[in-house]
């Protein structure tokens, strides 16, 4: 009888052969179809992309005229970049100046400059509307540059500034004349320590706390301890979520080195809920919950304004309703759930997102405003997921040990800015915060529909999107007019605009008229007048230059 059998154990071998690499296709397909459509779902076929797009820019003549308009509003163009040009000479030239002499020394400027606006347009943009990156000081809602120039601050500092640049700097004085007698004595800890991690505990509502120097390395260590601890490798993020510029986190364009070790699904998608439930080696689910205004696609920056589809929109219900979801399916599968707050945390509720979606995370990571000004990362977390070593094995560590964590200036500007944030004032700043920042927008976009201006908001409470309903190679223009009118912008221009909590309604209406100037004069210049044409339009136009430019060998650096 094993004899019979033994005949048939070649064709029982290559059944059970056929049946796992079956198991394994299906679980395959499933992960493929439950990333995002776009680029930004396939990381990996995001960055083959990439390699193959060549530079090119446009001459002068096709720099006003790369969407084939007429003459008459070529000229208008021509005549409205031009008086541009001289009032940015007239009115930037120290801030310019500095700014260009620093630029051999500082590759963030020269990232910068470059990325402002599409790259067939940038170099000719660089000289001649030149307005610099330095600023000399900062008052109330207002920064001021080197020529004396008042901007309304629109750039947030990056999500720093939430509750004005003058809480900040009485947040660093403070702390700083707290600590002044330790002094940067480290590895030893202040007293102020003790409160910090006390108030921190009660916020997040998690058992344990640990201090880093930045953002990015409160993310690296809370995907360590999660790995460390569930003795899993893979993690989760998704589709066009930042969570930092390290490895395992930005594993498409911008990582020359592949991360293997990273799944990219969509987000709000049940898709990515079965690959939680059917995968057995994730680690971890890193969600952003700034994503929520944009979700499954990357922080809008100008430098992609190619036409006019860029979308965002805020559903709190819809997000939070994924939230949960999210937060039973990672119970379910022992999975970290890790909600990174570094960029919202503070800005939506005293308690974070957590509060604000009303789910609780495993680990939360902090940073930005918590500083008090300083640079600062921050984790909280469950006390079984914060412990760095085992009791059993007592070589098996998960080391994460920073010089600079918990410098004492930064505790003594965190325990200020703790302190403060539990004070009735700064409470009251939260009172309604959506109903009046969402009047807001719906207030400046009934004041741009009113004026057949082709452009519109998109907020998050304080964080704010432009969105453009025209199609134009174009829209990119508009920040220049914006910092003409007195309006600061970060450096992906109008793609995030952050306001921080004390613009009274007297500021915010200023910022709208200053707005609405900016796009009127834009369109008196013309650069929303071009030939009638859709979205997908320009977009196979693009294409078709990138082709020529790749394939057929047109003079470099030149389009006819």
């Amino acid at each position: 009888m094993l004899t019979q059998f033994g005949a048939f154990a070649p064709y029982l071998a290559g059944a059970g052969v056929c049946a796992a690499l079956l198991t394994r296709g299906r679980a395959r397909l499933a992960l493929s179809r439950a990333k995002h459509r776009s680029l930004t779902g396939h990381v990996r076929m995001a960055r083959r992309v990439a390699a193959l797009i060549p530079f090119y820019e446009f001459n002068e003549d096709r720099f006003f005229s790369s969407d084939d308009a007429a003459e008459e509003v070529v000229a208008r163009r021509r005549e409205g970049f031009g008086r541009l040009g001289a009032l940015y000479r007239k009115r930037f030239p120290r801030t310019a100046a500095m700014t260009e002499e620093m630029k051999a020394g500082l590759p963030d400027l020269q990232f910068t400059a470059a990325y402002r606006v599409p790259f067939q347009y940038s170099r000719f943009v660089r000289r001649h509307l030149a307005g610099g990156s330095f600023l000399a000081s900062s008052a109330g809602v207002t920064v001021t540059d080197l020529d004396g120039n008042v901007f309304y601050d629109l750039t947030g500092s990056y999500g720093v500034n939430l509750l004005g640049y003058d809480f900040y700097k009485a947040c660093i004085a403070e702390g700083s004349a707290h600590v002044e007698a330790l002094g940067p004595v480290l590895g030893a800890y202040h007293p102020t320590v003790a409160e910090n991690v006390a108030r921190l505990r009660t916020l997040s509502g998690l058992d344990e706390v640990s201090f880093h120097m930045s953002g990015t390395e409160a993310v690296m260590q809370a995907v360590r301890l999660a790995r460390y601890h569930t003795g899993r490798s893979h993690l989760v993020r998704f589709s066009g979520a930042y969570h930092g510029w390290w490895g395992d986190v930005q594993p498409g364009i911008g990582n020359p080195v592949p991360a293997r070790e990273t799944y990219t699904l969509a987000e709000m998608s049940d898709r990515a809920l079965h690959v939680l439930r059917t995968r057995r080696n994730i680690a971890c689910v890193l969600v952003n919950p700034l994503q929520a205004l944009h979700p499954n696609a990357a922080a809008p920056a100008d430098s992609s304004l190619v036409d006019s589809s860029r979308q965002a929109g805020f559903d709190r219900a819809a997000y939070a309703d994924w939230l949960r979801h999210l937060r039973a399916v990672c119970t379910e599968r022992n999975i970290v759930l890790i909600l990174d707050e570094v960029f919202l945390g503070f800005r939506l509720a005293p308690g974070g997102t957590q509060e604000y979606f009303g789910v609780r995370a495993d680990l939360v990571t902090y940073g930005k405003t918590l500083g008090g000004g300083l640079p600062v990362g921050v984790l909280c977390g469950r006390r079984a997921l914060m412990k760095r070593f085992r009791d059993e094995s007592p070589v098996d560590v998960c080391f994460a040990r920073g010089t600079f964590n918990a410098h004492p200036y930064v505790m003594g500007t965190m325990q200020a800015f703790l302190r403060r944030l539990e004070r009735p004032e700064t409470r009251a700043l939260y009172d309604g915060l959506d109903e009046i920042w969402d009047g807001r927008a719906a207030d400046l976009n009934t004041r741009l529909a009113a004026e057949g201006l082709p452009v519109s908001v998109a907020n998050f409470s304080t964080v704010w999107t432009v969105l453009y309903t025209r199609p134009s190679r174009y829209n990119w223009m508009l920040q220049y007019y914006l910092r003409a009118e007195g309006l600061a912008l970060s450096w992906v221009g109008t793609g995030r605009l952050i306001f921080s909590l004390n613009y009274t309604n007297a500021e915010f209406a200023e910022v709208a008229a200053r707005f609405l100037a900016a796009a009127r004069t834009m369109q008196r210049d013309g650069w929303w007048d071009g030939p009638a044409t859709t979205n997908r339009a320009l977009r196979r136009r693009v294409l078709r230059e990138m082709l020529l430019h790749r394939w057929r060998g047109r003079a470099k650096g030149q389009v006819a």
